[in-house]
């Protein structure tokens, strides 16, 4: 199976939601390892209250973040799972 490659700016303003459809808030820019280009995070604005209540790691601005890993998909929604950010 062949992993389609995904252009960053595609990803910029799209909502992220739980699997179960909780709304987190929207793509606002990612952050990753210079030397490998491995993505770390997905940085988050306009984060919902639901959000706010999660004990999410925060960027210097205090702006949440949500684990590379956590991601489940992206197309219309990034999609992740909540299990993965607790």
């Amino acid at each position: 199976m062949q992993t389609e490659k995904l252009a960053f700016s595609s990803t910029l303003g799209k909502m992220v939601v739980t699997k179960e459809g909780k709304r987190l808030g929207f793509v606002k820019d990612t952050t990753f390892e210079t030397k490998s280009g491995e993505l770390i995070n997905i940085v988050l604005k306009e984060s919902t209250m639901y959000t706010r209540n999660l004990n999410l790691e925060r960027s210097e601005a205090n702006e949440p973040l949500i684990p590379y890993s956590a991601i489940i998909a992206i197309g219309d929604f990034v999609i992740v799972s909540e299990e993965d950010l607790i």
